[in-house]
């Protein structure tokens, strides 16, 4: 019993350790970055925290909102690389499913209750991004088409697309800005809290990592996905796993994660369709699973230290004047030490002998006649 809570304590201080030097050092990289170009490091620090975690409203109407989208896509990213897909298509597929609930919600808005119209854009909104996602995984199945390649060049023809449809058929009735008309107030998902721009996509995206969770640990169908990613040799020969139908499945499933982002994404934060939707989600979504360690629950953690790190960007350049291309280098760079944290090790040598020791017969017996000399 002694000797577990000893590792245990061991484990916990390691891990303190870190997220310690991981704190101080993007602190140090922000005030370096900063007094580099001539800005005051302690103001561009101050609105950093105060724009991500400084205050209740900038937890719930910025970092939570934030983090969102990026919860889901690095779900999505989680699954796929678990099963060794390479789906880097997040994006294209968080687009679609964007797309297809702002159709849905505009068609039917109007005329259906919240109840109706809210789950149907959602659901509908995961089919899109599962259907974005099979061309990429047919034409992997079919032609030996690298999924690397395919999912970025499907991310291309899904902006461009939505770029066709903000200025035609989805436009606005006054045809003067290239996005599509506001979503009615049936078709948008309600606030968690008055006065605040959080939404119920966070929850509904904390449940999907719960189930991912589960379903991958505890499944038949979540065995057969790690196994696939392990080695797909294996799968076939040991397990007896149809490896084509698992891994055209988890990709589906992958997509309709991302698809979901997008529908979440345009009927609680934006209400509309137009260009630039995602500030790069999809991508973001890699980092934030890599840091997840590609482990559901810790992508969830991840996302929102992610939302934390675009919040607080936001704020430095609208606080603190720093320029947007500064504070997309600050945001790059902490995201590279996030990785980096993720390999670290600390301090080896400390941890090394700590777990090493054990106390011996004659340190015991040196010990007690210690102190026996000292009752002396």
């Amino acid at each position: 019993m002694i000797e577990a809570l000893r590792r245990s304590a061991l484990r916990a201080s390691g891990v303190l350790i870190r997220w310690i030097i991981l704190v101080a050092a993007v602190a140090a990289l922000v005030a370096t970055m900063t007094a580099i170009v001539g800005y005051d490091p302690w103001v561009a620090l101050g609105s950093l925290w105060h724009g991500s975690l400084g205050t209740q409203y900038a937890v719930l109407s910025a970092t939570l909102v934030r983090a969102t989208p990026l919860m889901l896509t690095g779900l999505a990213v989680t699954l796929a690389f678990t099963a060794g897909l390479m789906n880097i298509g997040a994006e294209g597929q968080l687009l679609a499913g964007a797309t297809a609930a702002v159709a849905v919600g505009l068609a039917t808005g109007q005329s259906a209750s919240r109840l109706v119209t809210v789950p149907l854009e959602l659901v509908l909104g995961g089919l899109a991004g599962a259907l974005w996602a099979f061309i990429p995984a047919w034409w992997r199945q079919r032609f030996g088409v690298l999924e690397v390649i395919s999912t970025i060049m499907m991310n291309f023809v899904a902006l461009y697309l939505v770029g066709y449809l903000v200025r035609g058929p989805l436009q606005e009735p006054l045809h003067i800005y290239p996005q599509s008309e506001g979503l009615p107030a049936a078709a948008r998902l309600p606030l968690l809290a008055a006065g605040m721009r959080l939404h119920w996509g966070f929850p509904i995206a904390v449940l999907c990592s719960l189930a991912l969770w589960w379903a991958l640990r505890f499944t038949a169908a979540g065995f057969r996905i790690r196994v696939l990613g392990m080695n797909p040799d294996a799968a076939v020969s040991a397990a007896q796993i149809d490896v084509r139908r698992t891994a055209m499945r988890a990709f589906l499933a992958s997509g309709a994660l991302a698809g979901l982002a997008g529908a979440i994404e345009v009927t609680g934060v934006t209400y509309s369709l137009y260009e630039n939707l995602s500030p790069g989600y999809g991508y973001t979504a890699i980092a934030v699973a890599l840091v997840g360690a590609l482990n559901p629950l810790l992508t969830a953690v991840s996302s929102i230290l992610f939302g934390a790190l675009e919040a607080g960007a936001a704020a430095m350049q609208r606080d603190a004047g720093v320029p947007s291309v500064l504070a997309s280098v600050v945001e790059a760079s902490i995201i590279l030490l996030l990785l980096a944290f993720r390999e670290l090790r600390v301090p080896g040598s400390v941890l090394r002998r700590l777990r090493a020791w054990r106390p011996t017969a004659s340190d015991r017996a040196s010990a007690t006649g210690d102190s026996m000399s000292g009752r002396s």
